[in-house]
């Protein structure tokens, strides 16, 4: 069963202004609603962090291959006696820090999640199905599988062991499943087996988990960015579910930052908050400007570890400048992290685009059919999105010489010799400078008419050809070549009327006897 997630993303480029501003208000109330929310938790907590080591094989989760501390990590907690801007100084990416163990902290992910899903009643049951999810990076796929290890953990219900298919062998699995099988028959303990990158097990690697999963000796959760359809075994794909995670929200990254800054006692400018927690703070005080999370949250591409990661690089950067520049008076030194510091540390120079995976094809899908429903505006933007992702432009080049025999055809036979020449063109420079030919090739071919006569009919063709039963019939004798006596003593060419040597229209059959009525423009093939 695959369960599809359409995340609503809004564009604030297309919305009524005021609509805009009035959202705008709204949104920032529910931020701040939720940053207060998140804030009294922390505040309220008395825990300290724990090593992630303390949560081991006894305590219901195992590693593998590669330890990865997301599996074992308690939920976040801060207290007096570990400040939370400790967490900075960390060796650990913020993203990785701050993952949440809970379903309360996984934001943009309701439609897979939320209250009332199935997975959401599964969990609560505890009755965790075999899954692979798919979706583009950072968008929650590996909190996912740690908040369900976190989850069984804490019940006692099963073990979870992590593995990355980008560094684990067969044998490891093989090792992992030999103890899930031990623990099942000694201690009636099941196991959640977490792959990482699934995707970069081959067919045959992926065939190792299938008896396993099929008598319920393991539950395989998968994290895949490709599509599962081509990168997963079918046969592993049909004993498990699919959920689908789409990139996250402007909306959605906007709380994951402020749970964020929460965490680590950021304040935010501009905020009315009667939180004190940078009271007690050894050091200066930190403040962030809304404009730098809103910009985060803009230009992250909806992936959550390059924004946590992002914000944590600003900010320890202002506070290595304030350290430098210090004169002695840290503890009243106040910082402001300023939308031009995150501009700075993310400085986004790729767009989401994956050459040899499912966006490449997406894209080129796109770009095709907007041309040939003549979306000119929609075409070049298409064509962008390839090349600013690093397409190669030879390929969308030989994808233009395609489209101007299907799509415009006969309508316009100035199209081919066009495409042919961007190609040529693009060949001979290459890229940036080729980038706008491939424009003027792309605006063309959308303002050319469009004739699909030709590439019907040759379907047509083939369709005649493969469905012909029997013997293909034979070339008729007036239509063939006689270079020798024999062959002219057996027919061939006789009766061919050579149509240069009539000044009329020639009444001649050109095609085999039992063809002579069949138009191939026209032509509709029969049900088989």
């Amino acid at each position: 069963m695959e369960v599809r997630l359409q995340q609503m993303n809004v564009n604030p480029l297309r919305r009524n202004p005021a609509k805009a501003n009035k959202s705008k208000v709204s949104a920032l109330r529910e931020r701040s609603g939720a940053l207060t929310d998140i804030k009294s938790k922390i505040k309220g907590n008395t825990r300290d962090m724990q090593d992630d080591s303390v949560a081991g094989p006894a305590a219901g989760v195992d590693n593998l291959s590669i330890p990865r501390s997301g599996a074992n990590t308690p939920n976040l907690k801060t207290s007096n006696s570990i400040p939370p801007r400790t967490l900075l100084s960390m060796s650990k990416p913020l993203a990785d820090v701050l993952r949440p163990n809970s379903l309360e902290d996984y934001f943009g992910q309701s439609k897979v999640v939320g209250q009332e899903t199935l997975l959401r009643s599964l969990m609560e049951s505890h009755e965790i199905p075999s899954l692979i999810l798919w979706g583009p990076p950072g968008c929650g796929k590996t909190t996912l599988a740690h908040i369900i290890a976190s989850i069984s953990k804490k019940r006692g219900t099963a073990r979870f062991v992590t593995l990355s298919a980008t560094s684990a062998s067969v044998s490891d699995v093989r090792e992992a499943i030999k103890q899930a099988q031990n623990e099942l028959r000694l201690c009636k303990r099941k196991t959640i087996l977490f792959i990482d990158e699934i995707h970069r097990f081959n067919k045959l690697q992926q065939d190792t988990f299938l008896p396993h999963v099929e008598c319920g000796t393991i539950t395989l959760i998968g994290a895949t960015t490709e599509n599962p359809s081509f990168q997963v075994n079918s046969a592993l794909l049909s004993r498990c579910r699919v959920l689908v995670l789409d990139r996250l929200s402007v909306e959605a990254m906007g709380l994951i930052l402020d749970r964020a800054v929460a965490t680590l006692g950021i304040r935010v400018q501009g905020r009315d908050t009667e939180d004190e927690d940078q009271s007690d703070e050894e050091g200066p005080k930190i403040f962030i400007e809304q404009k730098a999370l809103d910009t985060i949250a803009h230009l992250c591409d909806g992936d959550a570890r390059t924004g946590l990661n992002s914000l944590q690089l600003a900010v320890q950067a202002q506070l290595n400048s304030a350290q430098f520049n210090s004169t002695g008076h840290e503890g009243s030194q106040e910082i402001l992290v300023t939308e031009e510091h995150i501009k700075e540390g993310l400085q986004r120079s790729h767009i989401l685009y994956d050459k040899a995976g499912e966006e490449h094809y997406n894209c080129i899908s796109a770009l095709h059919k907007s041309m040939r429903g003549s979306h000119e505006n929609a075409s070049l933007y298409w064509l962008g999105r390839m090349l600013e992702g690093g397409e190669d432009p030879l390929y969308v080049a030989r994808r233009l010489v395609r489209f101007a025999s299907e799509d415009v055809g006969m309508a316009d036979p100035a199209a081919l010799p066009q495409a042919v020449s961007a190609f040529q063109a693009c060949h001979f420079i290459g890229m940036p400078e080729c980038e706008v030919i491939l424009a003027q090739c792309v605006v063309y071919m959308a303002r050319a008419p469009k004739s699909v006569d030709i590439y019907q009919a040759y379907a047509n063709v083939k369709v005649c050809l493969r469905n012909h039963k029997g013997p293909l019939p034979s070339v008729p004798l007036h239509l063939r070549n006689a270079p020798t006596r024999l062959m002219k003593q057996l027919g061939y060419a006789k009766g061919y009327k050579y149509n240069p040597a009539f000044s009329g229209p020639v009444e001649q059959e050109y095609l085999p006897e039992e063809l002579r009525d069949v138009d191939f423009f026209t032509w509709t093939p029969p049900d088989s």
